[in-house]
């Protein structure tokens, strides 16, 4: 078994006190004998405005908080999920909401970029988003190979795209980090049942950090941070506030419950469907 942790943080528009608050939280989980630490969406800078994110915006491979997150990892020696980090895109207005991987020498293995896009207007508390506006979505699947196993990336809205982790089963996913931002309206209704879905259907951890709390900016994030296993149980969460969320994941586990109940050996995907009366 491998000591994993999700990190929940309420990030403000500071990029240094930010860091210096994932910094503690991330010795914390290390202490808790954590391996693997997933850090939330947004973890070093949530804006005033959309356009902070654009402002703050660092090249491919290099800038303070892509230095940070290398020198996290190889300097406590774990394997670390980067949140999202903004990252130039070809279009000077516009980042990518880049999710990164370092290994425990603090060598990045993978990038991911947030695919799916929140532009959402939310009647009941009269929230718009509109992340396309400041955004550039990628259009790849990652998973990478770690001592964990076969870890997939996604980020916050893309996990109501039950799509996007099929697709990461083709590529032999085991465990899944979701960093994600949930809004506390939208938290309440879908996170945990979601969260809960995807860890159920493709037999895998999921581990989803989340910004939890009142931000400067007037945001309310959800929180609720948790470990699922892939029965659907959750292992451990935290409601609200900075925080660690340890859990320990295990391979075997995963492997005996994917044989003893082969759901995804089952999928009749290339069924044809006929007519009534057939053909």
């Amino acid at each position: 078994m491998n000591r994993v942790a999700a990190i929940q943080m309420a990030s403000g528009p500071k990029v240094p006190v930010n860091l210096e608050e994932a910094e503690r939280l991330i010795g914390q989980a290390v202490q808790g004998g954590a391996e693997l630490v997933v850090l939330p969406e947004n973890f070093a800078l949530m804006g005033m405005t959309e356009q902070d994110k654009v402002e703050q915006a660092e090249e491919d491979g290099s800038g303070p908080i892509q230095d940070f997150l290398a020198r996290m990892a190889a300097s406590h020696g774990i394997w670390l999920v980067g949140g999202t980090v903004p990252i130039r895109s070809p279009e000077p207005d516009k980042v990518y909401a880049a999710c990164l991987l370092y290994d425990d020498r603090g060598e990045r293995v993978a990038r991911y970029d947030k695919i799916h896009l929140f532009d959402v207007h939310l009647e009941d508390s009269g929230e718009s988003y509109n992340e396309s506006e400041t955004i550039l979505p990628g259009d790849c699947i990652v998973v990478a190979e770690t001592p964990f196993g076969r870890l997939g990336l996604a980020v916050c809205y893309d996990l109501r795209f039950p799509e996007l982790f099929r697709g990461m089963l083709e590529q032999g996913v085991e465990l899944v980090a979701l960093p994600s931002a949930f809004t506390a309206l939208t938290g309440k209704a879908h996170w945990e049942c979601l969260i809960r879905a995807r860890a159920i259907e493709n037999l895998v951890y999921v581990i989803a950090p989340g910004q939890g709390g009142y931000h400067v900016n007037g945001r309310e994030t959800h929180g609720h941070s948790m470990v699922v296993d892939p029965w659907g149980n959750i292992l451990n969460q935290l409601k609200s506030g900075s925080g660690v969320v340890p859990a320990e994941v295990d391979l075997e586990r995963l492997r005996r419950i994917r044989s003893n109940f082969p759901a995804l050996e089952h999928r009749r995907l290339n069924c044809s469907i006929s007519g009534a009366g057939g053909a």
